[in-house]
């Protein structure tokens, strides 16, 4: 009997050591605080061996150490799940309009917490979201829409690194260094800029109280959950990433050439290193490029992923090199796949034939992948002008001067439509076989017969085409990027349907992409400028709003598994930006939106 008691006993304790906390929130005058952000990170955890320059070894298993991330209830109430016992844990739990409080506290231990409002105006303008900055900068609507386009291309306007006070001298060399990244910002605006954001942030600094509100956070949100799993660093740059019909997600580094091969569940993953030839050379076709960037070890420049339907390979695009890049996620073994015309692959996707298609946004070609036959097509858009013919034809010369150091890129004209660079940009698979792209600065979308490779282009009427994903029934969807919307082509009756993003302030988004859950109907969009992710249901016409975790957000990639659950990476460039200089892969457990009503 005795016995018994004592192991009735036992089962207790230990199911008291591992229960989660409980946290109330409150305010000054006691009252609940709902939809309080409380993000919960170990204090110490798992410790990271680093040992290849800076990164963890090839061919062991890692873990990163995880930040789990509610919303408190409507009573201020929340349950901090993911970890247990006396494991001691740094909770940060933010709420627009407050101050921000951190606290440590073992796992297993419930408490109590006050957050204060915040009432000094320069703190309050500091903690809002880029694109809350970036409406508030009074600036020519055509003009604004051309910064965003070409400045926001890598990193966020607005954010609390580009927001400080900057002298014309500095703002010019700024800009005269992101041109020769590749930055195609008119000449008019380069001349313009300098003194307008000088004297723009010059004022909403002095003025804080001009930069707006940003977007409310809803109650359905405490019914959502965020992981943030860390990879690389703060040089690091996550781009584009692909969940696998095995479960595990592939993300790639586009500054260091590696990739990782994560477990969502667990944290634990492998790093790969892309496959060099003997030939490449530091930097790619683009060696001058990154001179100035303080450590990268790019040759390939790993890019888009996509997975084979028939034997679940993945291929990638590197868009440093004239190729494609297979990996075989059972054997492990890499494949280089040549090829001899066009330059810089960006997005790729597999069709049900098996064909890898892909956009060459500098050469303005789409290219075709025959895995069957292993042979390239080539397919060659329309260019716009004579003059573009010309940069076009001549662009692998370019490139060369370009790779010698020589800046081309700040010696060449440039109008506000990008002419020479039309920049084939995002590519889809329609449920018909067709393949669809954007032409980003061409202000152009294009559908192509895979069995004739004949061109069909149709013009949108708005700017920056970015992404594009095709739905279900065939309509595809548009990241307008400058725009603050999406936009979905009916194909059949040539008609363009605009949905704005429900951004506060309105018109103040930057969407560089966006994916399909054809289950559920609905677009996934990355909100680059207001640190957040948004759905819209088009079935129902219904959007939601989600929140991340971690200022300067800037997400360029969307992934979304069978369950519903979503997946991005913070791929900010430079990755410091971030408002812990660590990237990581972020899961989102979202709300159905029959329950966030």
């Amino acid at each position: 009997m005795m016995s018994k008691l004592f192991t009735f006993l036992i089962m207790i304790l230990c199911a008291l050591s591992v229960k989660a906390a409980k946290i109330t929130v409150v305010d000054e005058q006691q009252q609940p605080l709902a939809l309080v952000m409380v993000s919960a990170t170990p204090v110490s955890g798992y410790t990271l061996d680093r040992s290849d320059s800076g990164y963890p070894p090839v061919g062991q298993t890692h873990r990163s150490n995880p930040t789990y991330t509610g919303f408190t209830s409507e009573l201020g109430l929340i349950d901090s799940d993911g970890f247990s016992g006396e494991q001691l844990i740094r909770y940060r739990l933010r709420k627009p309009g407050f101050k921000d409080l951190t606290i440590e506290k073992p796992a297993n231990v419930n408490f109590s917490l006050v957050l204060e409002k915040e009432t000094d105006l320069i703190a309050l303008a500091a903690s809002r979201p880029a694109n809350t900055w970036l409406h508030a900068l009074d600036m020519e609507e055509d003009l604004k829409k051309h910064y965003i386009m070409q400045c926001g291309f890598c990193h966020q306007q607005g954010s609390m690194y580009l927001r400080r006070d900057r002298s014309v001298q500095s703002w010019e060399e700024t800009i005269y260094r992101m041109v020769n990244y590749g930055a195609r910002l008119a000449d008019d605006a380069q001349v313009i800029l300098p003194e307008l954001l000088h004297k723009e942030y010059g004022k909403l600094n002095a003025n804080p109280e001009l930069i707006p509100a940003g977007t409310k956070w809803e109650q359905y949100l405490s019914k959502a959950n965020i992981t943030n799993w860390p990879i690389g660093d703060s040089f690091s740059q996550m781009h584009d990433l692909l969940h696998h019909s095995s479960g595990l997600v592939y993300v790639g580094d586009n500054l260091q050439d590696r990739m990782y091969e994560i477990n969502p569940k667990t944290g634990e993953y492998q790093v790969y290193k892309l496959p060099r030839e003997e030939w490449d050379q530091y930097g790619g076709l683009l060696g001058a490029r990154l001179k100035e960037f303080p450590k990268h070890e790019t040759f390939a420049g790993i890019h888009s992923f996509a997975e084979s339907p028939i034997d679940g390979n993945v291929f990638i695009t590197a868009s440093y090199q004239q190729r494609i890049i297979e990996f075989n996620p059972r054997t492990k073994e890499w494949t280089n796949h040549h090829m001899d015309d066009g330059y810089y692959p960006h997005t790729l996707r597999i069709d049900d034939d098996n064909n890898v298609w892909f956009t060459l946004a500098l050469s303005n070609q789409v290219g075709k992948f025959d895995r069957s036959k292993q042979e390239f097509t080539i397919i060659d858009l329309p260019n716009r002008s004579f003059r573009e013919s010309i940069t076009v034809t001549f662009m692998g010369v370019l490139l060369k001067l370009m790779s010698w150091g020589l800046p081309v890129a700040n010696w060449a004209p440039v109008d506000r439509d990008s002419t020479g660079v039309p920049l084939p940009y995002g590519l889809d698979i329609a449920p018909d076989g067709a393949v669809w792209f954007a032409r980003l600065h061409a202000d152009s979308i294009g559908k192509i017969d895979p069995q004739t490779n004949e061109l069909t282009m149709y013009e949108t009427p708005f700017h920056g085409p970015r992404r594009l994903r095709v739905d279900a029934d065939g309509g595809i969807w548009i990241a307008a990027f400058p725009e603050s919307q999406i936009v979905r082509f009916d194909s059949d009756k040539e008609i363009f349907e605009f949905f704005d993003i429900p951004v506060n302030p309105i018109g103040s988004e930057t969407p560089y992409s966006l994916n399909i859950d054809k289950q559920r109907k609905i677009v996934w969009v990355n909100g680059n400028t207001s640190d957040a992710l948004y759905a819209y249901q088009y079935s129902t016409q219904q959007w939601q709003h989600y929140p991340m975790s971690k200022r300067v957000t800037f997400t360029r990639d969307v992934e979304i598994a069978g369950d519903g659950t979503v997946y991005t990476t913070n791929s900010s460039f430079p990755s410091w930006h971030i408002e812990d200089a660590q990237p990581s892969l972020i899961v989102l457990e979202p709300v159905g939106f029959s329950d966030s009503k």
